[in-house]
Formats: C-alpha cells, structure tokens, sequence
C-alpha cells in the first residue's frame, strides 16, 4: 500500500485548497491518518488528524480554518484548506497510523505508519 497525496499549489492569500490523499491497494484497517506540513527551514508539525471513529484534532494555527475528513471510500482523506495565508506554505504530508493492508502476497502487513510522497502549497500574499 502507497499513500498518495495530491491537490496542492500556488494560491494567493485568502484563497482555498483542498488536498486527497488516498491509499493505494487494500488498506484493512487503520488508527488515524493525518495531515503533516514541513515549510523550509522548519520541523515537520501536525496539522489536523482523524480517527477511526472520526474524532478530529487541529493545530492551533488552523482551527476555524482547516477542515479534515475522510471519503466515502475508506481509503481516502481531504483536507480542505480556506482562507490560507503564506505562513501555511509548506510541503503537505499525509499519513496514516497503525496500518494494516495486504502485501504483494495478499498476506495481511502491519506498520506503525505510512507516508504520503507531500505535496507543494504555496500561499503568496
């Protein structure tokens, strides 16, 4: 299983995004995913995460403003992101926590977590 990430870009100020990130092949189970961002220069930090029974949790930085949630696929997750500022720039990561999903076997693989490739948001003012 892979996590891909798409959806980022250059945006101005004010403007939104919307970011997917989806798991490819079978992913049977999992704790959370969640949304990471690193800007240049900085320490990867949380951005908004969602468990498995949809409990939600948000940076301080972009409560009011970001919203996460799953697909109606199960291996799939949004974070929609209003009103960005340039201090949000960064490369977005998804992740996901305690996976479980099928190998190339079809054998069932537990993991700690999975990382998204990151995709580039960037918010000029």
């Amino acid at each position: 299983v892979q996590l891909q990430a798409s959806g980022g870009g250059l945006v101005q100020a004010g403007e939104s995004l919307r970011l997917s990130c989806a798991a490819s092949g079978t992913l049977l189970r999992s704790d959370a995913w969640a949304w990471y961002r690193q800007a240049p220069g900085k320490e990867r930090e949380l951005v908004a995460s969602i468990t498995s029974s949809s409990s939600t949790n948000y940076a301080d930085s972009v409560k009011g403003r970001f919203t996460v949630a799953r697909g109606d696929a199960k291996n799939t997750v949004f974070l929609q992101m209003n009103s960005l500022k340039p201090e949000d720039t960064a490369v977005y990561y998804c992740n996901v926590e305690n996976p479980v999903y099928y190998n190339a076997d079809y054998a069932p693989v537990a993991a700690r977590y999975l990382w998204g490739q990151g995709t580039l948001v960037t918010v000029s003012s």
